[in-house]
């Protein structure tokens, strides 16, 4: 078969073996992409102690990682509808994977945030131009195959503050520079293997006449993702601590616990996007909404195993709705994918970790980390109440 893609109604359509091979290796560069992304917790300790550091100047450094990684993607979508360059999904694990690996080699304060941003901004180039390409070409079950570059992503995330610590158990922190294997090879065997993004008219800018049809539907998908991303990115930052002083854990048990809830969202967005292939995303979205609620509530009322059980019920219902989310909003505006996918994506996720991650803070030195916590449980009911008003086609 001839490795040429065909065109088949306007758009552009590879060889099979080509979209896999492209899927499974871009869903392998999510994975390193997103190790890296959770490593700044892990790093904060060894970082504290060598440059000094106050708590507040430790979370600067996550708030430069929220910015460069999650909050500029909209722009490196625009970038990528553009250009069509292959280097944006290749290149980048390897630049996220060399600067987050050196922190330790910082010789400043201010040599250390631009690392960090430079690092994010690896991160934040990746996910649109990956996500975008990641369908393309594929006819059906799209959720599915997103799906499978989500939960990639996710599982990293969890796996991230475990992977650094373990080098960091058996390194000093010059040998930390091992920790940049994943995202290396990551990016060389996209160089070598993977084919660059499917031919189609370039976007030279965001079209306006296009998103003004879809804004209604557009704009109740981003918020769709900005409440799951509210009780995800917050319940990342928090759990451990309100595990170990609230409920007497040990450290190494909370910080499992968190590895479990991230990995069980993983699994839900793999789950969730074969569900939308069956039953139809809008369905998927208000099941997720509401049946993510009893499950959160368990794991604040309950105590022992049934406590984590419905933390990680929670959150792998919660997840469900990660591929599904921007499968919809790519189908909406084709041929702005690579900015509507950064927009579902880290924008969504940096505007809800800058608003609720300070805000749930001062909220608990008010009425307790554990019930801050609980109270963001009410928002995915505010989710199925938005999720009604999207179209049913």
């Amino acid at each position: 078969m001839s490795s040429q893609p065909s065109v088949i109604a306007g758009t552009v359509a590879w060889p099979r073996q080509r979209t896999v091979v492209t899927a499974a290796l871009l869903s392998a560069g999510h994975f390193a992409i997103d190790l890296y992304s959770s490593a700044i917790g892990a790093w904060q300790p060894i970082l504290v102690e060598r440059f000094g550091l106050s708590l507040a100047e430790a979370g600067a450094l996550g708030g430069v990682m929220v910015f460069s990684s999650s909050l500029m993607q909209p722009a490196y979508g625009v970038l990528f509808d553009r250009f069509r360059s292959r280097w944006m999904a290749a290149f980048t694990p390897a630049l996220a994977a060399l600067f987050i690996s050196s922190l330790g080699f910082a010789p400043s304060y201010f040599w250390l945030a631009v690392m960090v941003a430079l690092g994010g901004a690896g991160i934040a180039a990746f996910h649109p131009a990956a996500s975008s390409q990641v369908t393309e070409g594929i006819a059906g079950k799209r959720g599915g195959w997103m799906a499978i570059f989500i939960s990639s992503g996710t599982l990293g995330l969890a796996i991230g503050p475990m992977f650094f610590t373990s080098i960091f158990s058996r390194s000093t922190t010059a040998g930390v520079w091992r920790a940049a294997v994943p995202g290396l090879v990551v990016s060389l065997l996209l160089l070598l293997l993977a084919p660059g993004p499917a031919p189609r008219p370039r976007s030279k800018h965001l079209d306006l006449a296009a998103l003004r049809v879809v804004w209604k539907p557009i704009t109740i998908l981003y918020f769709l993702v900005f409440i799951r991303s509210i009780i995800q990115i917050t319940y990342g930052q928090f759990l451990p601590l309100y595990l170990h002083r609230e409920r007497g854990f040990t450290l190494a048990d909370a910080s499992s616990t968190l590895t479990l809830y991230l990995a069980a969202g993983a699994v839900g967005g793999f789950i969730g996007g074969h569900l939308s292939d069956r039953f139809g995303g809008r369905r998927v979205i208000l099941f997720s909404m509401i049946g993510s609620v009893p499950f959160l509530s368990l794991f604040f009322l309950a105590s022992g195993w049934w406590s984590i059980f419905g933390l990680a019920m929670g959150g792998l219902i919660l997840l469900f709705t990660i591929p599904v989310n921007i499968v919809m909003a790519q189908e909406l505006l084709p041929r702005q994918a690579g900015a509507v996918s950064a927009l579902m994506m880290g924008f969504a996720w940096g505007g809800a970790g800058i608003i609720f991650i300070p805000l749930t803070g001062w909220v608990a030195d008010s009425i307790t980390l554990g019930r801050a916590l609980a109270a963001l449980t009410v928002f995915p009911i505010f989710g199925f109440l938005l999720t009604m008003r999207l179209p049913k086609q």
